[in-house]
C-alpha cells in the first residue's frame, strides 16, 4: 500500500475562526474522540477546515454528502486542495433507475430497469481501488456508500498483477479476464473490455482511464505497455495491475458451497409456499432461482446477483452487508457534511428498502435472503465508524448530544457578517419585493426569492418577467444537468432573481446575492423551521450588504429562534472585526464548472485518420440516445458531431 502523505496545495491560509477549529478537531482525533461537530456558519470555509484537518491527521477519509450535487462540488474542491493525492468520487451510478418491485393490489411486477453511467461506474471502481492501495485516499460519497457493495476480500483476491516473464497463454489470460468480469469486444474497446490484436491483448482497466497492452509469445508474457484511453501513446510498463470489472462476482473455491446454500434456501421456500397452498409462488421462485444459479455457475455473474450476496459472502441472516466503509483501513476518518440532512437520510434508508423487498419475497419473486441485500441500519453504520466529524451550519440535537466537543467557526475568513433581518407585512409583499429587487439590479447585485410551493415559484418567476426582471425558478423538477447552468447564469448576471422553494440542496455559493426575500415566513413546517431559516438566511452572508426580508404577519417560534441565532453570530463577528480593525469587503469567487455540469459525452478527439469512423460511431450513439428519449445526451452528442463537421470544413 502506498504511504504517500496527504498534502494541501493552496494559496489560502487559515483565517478567522478556522485556525482554532482546525486545532480543536485535529487534537480531538488525536485524543481518540469518536464524535465531534464542526459548527461552521455559511461561508466560513468549512471545506477548507475539513481539508486541513485531514492533512494534519493524515488519515484515509470518507466524506459523506446528502446528494450528488453537493458531492460533486466537494469532490472538485478536495481535488483542488489535494492535487497530488488520491481524491475519488463515489455516488450512485444510475442515470435512470427503476428498482424491482411488486404491487399486490394490481398484481403488477416491475422488473428492475436501469441505465448505468459508465463514467460514474469507473469513478466508483477508482475510489475503491484507491482506498485498498493507498494511504493518501479521500473519497467524497453520497449516502449510496452505505449500500451493499460486496466483500472487500473477494475484490482484492481476484485482482490480477502481471509482470514480464510470467507464464501465461492467451487462453489463460482470456479465462482470468472473464473471471474478472471483463467483456471481450475486438471491435469496440471501452472501459471494462478487452480485445486481441495479433500477438497482444489490450485491456481497458475498470476504474481507470488506462489501457494495458499485454504481449504474449509461446505461452509467456514478453512485453507490457500502458497508454491513456482511448487514443494515447503506449509506453513500456513494469507491470499490469488488473482489478475486477465488477464488484459482484461469484468466483473462488467456495462458489459451489454458496450455490448449494442458495438451492437449500430455495427448497425451503418452495416447501413453505406449498404448505400455504401457494403453488404459483412456489413455481415462480423455483424457475427464477434455478435460472440465476445456472448463470452464476457458468459465468460467475447474473442479473441481480447482489440479491444472493448473503450466501456469496457467507454471512449470517440479518447481518450487516459489506459497504464502502469496509474497504477503508481501520483507522480511517469519516466526515458527514450537512449532517442535519445526511444523518436522518442514513437512518431512514434501510426501512424504505425493506418495505419494497418484502412483497417480492412474499409472492415468490425473491428468496428471503434478498432482504439482506440492503443499506446499513443506523446502529450498523455506527459500528463501522472509527472516528467521525459532523459538519453543518445547523447541527441537529443528535449531533450535539453525541459529540465530545463542538468546534464553532463563526468568524469567516472573509470577515463578512451574517445578514441583517427585517420582518415586513404580507399585504403589499409583491410590490415591496419588486421595489427591493430593482434597487439591487441597478447595483449589479442578485436576489433569491423563496416561496412555499413549486407552483408559487413558477408563478412568481413569470410575474417578475412581466415586470421586465430577468428571473428563473429552480426546484426539484428541473433536470440535474440544468441546475448548475442556471446557478452560473445567476452569477454571470444573465439572471437577476432566482426563485425557489428552499434552495438549500444546491450548496449555493453566491457572493453576488445581497438580498433574500422569504415569502410565507410564518408558515410553520419543515420549510420554515428554524434550521431551514438559518440555512436560507446564510445565503446572503457572502455579501457585505446582505439583507433578509421575511414577509410575515406573525413572528413564529421558528422565526424568533432563527433570528436570535443569526443575531448572536452577527454580534460575535462584528466584535471580532472591531477588535482587529477589519472592514469586510465583497470577495469575488471564480465561477467554476462542477463535475455534475460537465459534458459526460466529451471525449478526446481522435487523430485525423480516424475522424470519419469516430463520426459514424457518434451518429449511431445519437440515434440510440434519441430512441431512448435521452434528449440531454443526444444534444451533447450532436454538439460533438457539429464540432467535427466545423473542423472538417475549415481544413
Amino acid at each position: 500500500m502506498s504511504k504517500k502523505k496527504l498534502k494541501i496545495i493552496s494559496k489560502f491560509k487559515p483565517r478567522g475562526d478556522q485556525p482554532q477549529a482546525i486545532k480543536m478537531l485535529s487534537e480531538g482525533i488525536g485524543r481518540g474522540f469518536d464524535f465531534q461537530t464542526l459548527l461552521g456558519v455559511t461561508g466560513s470555509g468549512k471545506t477548507y477546515t475539513m481539508a486541513k484537518t485531514i492533512e494534519k491527521t493524515g488519515r484515509p477519509t470518507l466524506v459523506i454528502s446528502p446528494n450528488k450535487t453537493l458531492a460533486a462540488q466537494l469532490y472538485e474542491e478536495f481535488k483542488g486542495f489535494f492535487p497530488n493525492n488520491q481524491v475519488s468520487y463515489f455516488v450512485s451510478y444510475y442515470d435512470y433507475f427503476q428498482p424491482e418491485a411488486y404491487i399486490p393490489a394490481t398484481d403488477t411486477y416491475i422488473e428492475k430497469d436501469s441505465m448505468v453511467n459508465q463514467e460514474i461506474d469507473r469513478l466508483r471502481h477508482e475510489a475503491v481501488q484507491g482506498v485498498l492501495s493507498r494511504r493518501d485516499a479521500i473519497v467524497v460519497a453520497s449516502v449510496s456508500c452505505i449500500y451493499n457493495l460486496g466483500k472487500p476480500e473477494t475484490y482484492l483476491k481476484e485482482r490480477l498483477i502481471l509482470k514480464v516473464g510470467d507464464q501465461m497463454s492467451f487462453e489463460q489470460l482470456f479465462g482470468r479476464l472473464l473471471d474478472l468480469q471483463y467483456e471481450r469486444n475486438d471491435y469496440e474497446l471501452a472501459c471494462g473490455r478487452f480485445r486481441k490484436r495479433m500477438n497482444f491483448v489490450d485491456v481497458w482497466l475498470a476504474g481507470a482511464t488506462i489501457i494495458n497492452r499485454i504481449e504474449i509469445s509461446n505461452g509467456k508474457i514478453i512485453g507490457l505497455a500502458q497508454s491513456l484511453a482511448p487514443f494515447g501513446t503506449f509506453t513500456p510498463a513494469a507491470e499490469a495491475d488488473l482489478w475486477p470489472a465488477k464488484f459482484w462476482m461469484a468466483g473462488g473455491d467456495k462458489v459451489n458451497d454458496a450455490i448449494e446454500n442458495i438451492k437449500n434456501e430455495m427448497e425451503a421456500q418452495i416447501a413453505h409456499f406449498k404448505k400455504q397452498d401457494k403453488l404459483i409462488e412456489a413455481e415462480r421462485i423455483r424457475r427464477r432461482t434455478e435460472y440465476d444459479i445456472s448463470l452464476i455457475r457458468e459465468t460467475g455473474w447474473c442479473r441481480g446477483i447482489e440479491n444472493y450476496s448473503r450466501h456469496l459472502d457467507f454471512r449470517a441472516p440479518d447481518s450487516a452487508p459489506y459497504t464502502l466503509l469496509d474497504y477503508f483501513p481501520k483507522d480511517y476518518l469519516v466526515m458527514i457534511d450537512e449532517s442535519h440532512i445526511t444523518v436522518p437520510q442514513i437512518r431512514g434508508m434501510q426501512a424504505g428498502d425493506f418495505a419494497r423487498k418484502q412483497p417480492l419475497i412474499n409472492y415468490g419473486f425473491r428468496l428471503p435472503s434478498a432482504i439482506d441485500n440492503r443499506p446499513l441500519k443506523y446502529p450498523e453504520f455506527l459500528e463501522k465508524l472509527n472516528q467521525a466529524i459532523f459538519v453543518s451550519a445547523t447541527p441537529g440535537d443528535y449531533e450535539k448530544k453525541v459529540s465530545k466537543q463542538i468546534a464553532e467557526q463563526i468568524v469567516r475568513p472573509t470577515y463578512l457578517l451574517d445578514p441583517r433581518i427585517e420582518i415586513r407585512r404580507t399585504e403589499t409583499q409583491i410590490a415591496d419585493a419588486i421595489n427591493e429587487i430593482l434597487i439591487r439590479v441597478k447595483k449589479g447585485e442578485r436576489v433569491l426569492a423563496l416561496t412555499i410551493t413549486k407552483r408559487l415559484a413558477e408563478a412568481l418567476s413569470d410575474h417578475l418577467k412581466k415586470e421586465h426582471i430577468k428571473a428563473e425558478y429552480l426546484h426539484s423538477e428541473i433536470k440535474t444537468l440544468a441546475r448548475p447552468k442556471i446557478l452560473a447564469d445567476l452569477r454571470k448576471g444573465k439572471i437577476d432573481v432566482l426563485v425557489g422553494i428552499n434552495l438549500l440542496r444546491e450548496g449555493l455559493d453566491l457572493p453576488e446575492v445581497s438580498l433574500i426575500a422569504i415569502f410565507d415566513a410564518d408558515k410553520e413546517g419543515f420549510l420554515r423551521d428554524d434550521t431551514s431559516l438559518v440555512q436560507i438566511m446564510g445565503r446572503a452572508s457572502r455579501h457585505p450588504q446582505g439583507l433578509v426580508i421575511m414577509y410575515a404577519d406573525n413572528a413564529t417560534g421558528s422565526m424568533k429562534r432563527a433570528i436570535s441565532e443569526t443575531d448572536r453570530r452577527r454580534a460575535i463577528q462584528d466584535a471580532y472585526n472591531k477588535k482587529h480593525g477589519i472592514i469586510p469587503e465583497l470577495i469575488y469567487k471564480e465561477i467554476k464548472e462542477t463535475l455534475s455540469a460537465r459534458n459526460k459525452i466529451g471525449e478526446k478527439m481522435p487523430a485525423d485518420e480516424f475522424i470519419k469512423e469516430y463520426a459514424k460511431e457518434l451518429a449511431a450513439k445519437l440515434d440510440l440516445a434519441r430512441r431512448n428519449l435521452q434528449y440531454e445526451k443526444a444534444a451533447q452528442i450532436k454538439a460533438q458531431l457539429d464540432e467535427i463537421k466545423t473542423k472538417s470544413e475549415t481544413r
